[in-house]
């Protein structure tokens, strides 16, 4: 038997070891499996999200209603207050004198009545006895209006006085939060000057625009062309934060606008909210959801529709098992895992759903 020379057996160790290196380095086949589900039709309740700014249902501006120099600021911006609560005190110096000034012409002008009384009486005796003249008489009579006259007169004018001395008390009158206070202790104020604005936050009003549209949409039996009645058929709105926090009580449309603006085809309205925590300010953004009920549309995960540039895609699977791409329309619901499909599905259509993004057009689908 002839033997083979080393050379040879190197030769077959080499390909030995390629071919079995060939065979680690192969790729081996991995099945994926697809989750499928039936479309049917159903009916949901959605919420449609529309800009809002909050407002205080009683914001009121403060500002003072005499003149002077204002000698204590009383609250802090943002501080909690009472309905009657001091906010400001005006140097009250000058008011305390024209009240004491009314008061002396009050009393003056009561001395004067008493005396232009006392005349006329004793006229009129004289009068009856036929001492004095009739002239005389009504001399006396005018005089005494006169004087009762100058009466009414001066208490207006101490009446007057005592509510400028008032007005040198500022107080809030609602219950709510202090907004920015852009004065200081020694400023002379005037009527026309901003002292600061206390928000009545017991109740919020989130100010948004309703398309006419949507508005229509709330009267689903006995139409009415009253805004109030339309209103009455809105169910409870929620109020979302910027932070995508929902505050957690429901409100209601409390006001619309009896006309519609031509410019942007809305109706502006309000949405009031109670706020017994106080967590809501006014300025805050964000949105009023109204819930909107849907009938007999077809609902699908997100997950099942492929987005390829301007285009949306189902993948349906056939009889066979295999996938096929079909395009369609869709309405986003906001909730992050769901939306309704407008065009390009029938009910009864299989699609698939985890998983469509590593679908090919004609695969098998393991379900």
């Amino acid at each position: 038997m002839k033997k083979l020379s080393v050379k040879t057996w190197a030769m077959f160790l080499s390909m030995g070891v390629i071919v079995s290196s060939c065979s680690m380095d192969m790729p081996k086949e991995v099945q994926t499996s697809f989750e499928t589900i039936t479309v049917k039709k159903q009916d949901i309740t959605t919420p449609v999200r529309f800009s809002a700014k909050l407002k205080g249902q009683s914001d009121v501006t403060i500002t003072p209603q005499v003149s002077g120099q204002l000698m204590r600021i009383a609250v802090t911006e943002g501080q909690q207050v009472q309905k009657g609560t001091v906010l400001f005190v005006i140097d009250s110096r000058n008011a305390q004198l024209e009240l004491e000034a009314a008061q002396a012409n009050l009393e003056a002008a009561l001395a004067s009545e008493n005396s232009a009384k006392l005349e006329y009486e004793s006229n009129k005796n004289l009068f009856e006895k036929s001492i004095v003249s009739r002239y005389m008489l009504d001399n006396s009579e005018n005089s005494y209006k006169r004087a009762k006259a100058s009466v009414a007169q001066a208490r207006a004018s101490v009446n007057r006085a005592k509510v400028n001395l008032g007005f040198c008390t500022i107080t809030s009158p609602v219950t709510g939060l202090i907004g920015e206070i852009p004065v200081r202790t020694g400023d002379q104020v005037s009527p026309s000057l901003k002292l600061t604005m206390v928000s009545g936050n017991t109740f919020m009003d989130a100010e948004f625009s309703l398309p006419e549209s949507i508005l229509e949409i709330a009267v689903a039996e006995g139409y009415s062309a009253k805004v109030d009645d339309k209103l009455n058929n809105f169910p409870e709105v929620s109020f979302l934060m910027k932070n995508g926090t929902e505050f957690p009580y429901k409100g209601r449309i409390s006001s619309a606008t009896g006309m519609l603006n031509s410019a942007t085809g809305s109706i502006a309205c309000k949405a009031t909210f109670p706020n017994p925590d106080g967590t809501l300010f006014s300025g805050m953004q964000g949105s009023v959801l109204i819930p909107y009920n849907r009938k007999d549309v077809m609902v699908v995960p997100l997950a099942s529709v492929v987005k390829l540039q301007d285009k949306q895609l189902v993948y349906k699977v056939k009889k066979d098992s295999t996938a096929t791409a079909v395009n369609v329309t869709t309405q986003d619901l906001g909730n992050g895992k769901d939306c309704i499909v407008m065009t390009g599905l029938n009910v009864g259509d299989k699609i698939v759903t985890i998983g469509a993004n590593n679908v090919v057009e004609g695969q098998r689908v393991l379900f």
